[in-house]
């Protein structure tokens, strides 16, 4: 159950950069329109997998958007990435 932890932990660091990034006007357009589709995915009723099934229909919303805002940090200038992960408290990248 620990790992259930730590692992909502992550994301809810994720999403606090990911709302740092839509905030922040040093971050470039695609990576704030990335983001936007993330979040959209997430909230839209039309899935890959419906959300009638349960726990995989959740999975699928929560990894897709995972993976969109990993793609819209790819998007960002390292030093800027580095600087929202400080200031939302992340892990700065290891090169």
């Amino acid at each position: 159950m620990w790992k259930l932890g730590r692992l909502l932990t992550v994301f809810r660091k994720e999403l606090r950069l990911a709302w740092a990034v839509l905030r922040d006007s040093r971050t470039p357009k695609l990576a704030k329109l990335v983001t936007v589709l993330a979040a959209l995915y997430v909230i839209s009723p039309i899935d890959f997998i419906p959300d009638t099934i349960p726990i995989l229909g959740w999975l699928d919303d929560g990894l897709i958007g995972y993976l969109l805002l990993q793609l819209a940090f790819k998007f960002l200038p390292a030093e800027l990435l580095a600087t929202l992960r400080t200031r939302v408290g992340g892990k700065t990248p290891v090169h």
